[in-house]
């Protein structure tokens, strides 16, 4: 369990405790990876669906391998591949997938919710592994690993997320798990992407991407999401390049230790430039290493694992 619950569908509502925990568990996992043989015996014997509604790559990929390295059994079953496209509801597919007896259903929907409603009618535990504009808890937790890793703590950062912050679920994950382990996070973007209640979520607004990166000690970009239309709030994507994008000579205004972030697929040229993405502050790639052993953490914890990792 994490934080007294066998699902996890947010980060909001978790204690600096609770996240630590996985944190800790992950680090444990992290050294599983550099093994000859990648494997332990941990969740021999349970089973782990992935049900995917929305293309993903990062996500999906680690944890099928994320499983697999505990050595479960894992089902991938996407939206062409399910009875949803012959009319059956999403609940009667999880319903259906339940009376199999898997012991995690890991899913990621574009209808923000899918993942709570179904923690309600399925025994199993249920991970969210992105609904819609909402959250995306296992990203939050792998980002905050990263911050973790790379920076030694957590608290008293400034963290600055920018980009499409109406749309995004990284971003409302984020600002949760970094308020709750005591970090000060500035959000920017264009006006039109900055809902309203962001700053009762815990963030600081800032006037200008210019002024937020004064001083930063992370800096998460994020994507400009097509499949949302979030391109019709601004003019161009040039534009949003020209006054919101990450280029070395904006980054200059952080601090010298640095770290940039991004959940990806990157948008090159328009959200980040190259340089800056393949530069020697990126941890873009260690976000995408740490995000099997944050989930390998995830899906332990969930199965009715406890604070070691059993070998």
């Amino acid at each position: 369990m994490i934080g007294g619950s066998k699902h996890l569908l947010g980060l909001d509502g978790y204690s600096a405790e609770d996240i630590i925990k996985v944190l800790d568990v992950a680090e444990g996992m992290k050294e599983i990876s550099t093994r000859k043989i990648k494997k332990v015996p941990t969740l021999r014997g349970k089973t782990i669906i992935n049900l995917f509604f929305e293309p993903s790559t990062r996500t999906r990929m680690s944890f099928e391998i994320a499983a697999k390295r505990l050595s479960a059994d894992t089902v991938n079953i996407s939206a062409s591949a399910s009875s949803t496209v012959k009319g059956e509801t999403l609940i009667d597919t999880a319903r259906n997938i339940e009376s199999m007896v898997p012991d995690v259903v890991v899913i990621r929907h574009k209808f923000s919710g899918a993942p709570e409603m179904l923690s309600r009618y399925l025994d199993c535990s249920v991970v969210n592994a992105g609904d819609g504009s909402h959250q995306h808890p296992s990203q939050g937790l792998l980002d905050l690993f990263t911050i973790r890793e790379k920076k030694g703590t957590i608290n008293g950062l400034k963290v600055v997320i920018v980009g499409d912050i109406t749309h995004s679920r990284v971003a409302r994950s984020n600002i949760y798990g970094l308020s709750s382990l005591g970090a000060k996070v500035v959000v920017s973007g264009p006006m039109t992407m900055i809902p309203p209640e962001i700053e009762g979520l815990g963030a600081e607004v800032a006037p200008s991407v210019d002024e937020a990166l004064m001083d930063a000690d992370v800096i998460m970009m994020l994507r400009i999401q097509l499949e949302r239309k979030s391109n019709s709030l601004i003019p161009s994507l040039r534009e949003y390049a020209r006054f919101f994008g990450l280029n070395l000579d904006r980054l200059k205004r952080a601090k010298e230790d640095v770290v940039v972030m991004h959940p990806g697929p990157i948008n090159r040229g328009v959200e980040i430039s190259s340089d800056v993405a393949d530069g020697p502050y990126s941890v873009i790639l260690d976000q995408v290493e740490n995000g099997v052993a944050v989930r390998m953490a995830i899906l332990y914890l969930l199965s009715g694992g406890g604070d070691e990792v059993v070998d």
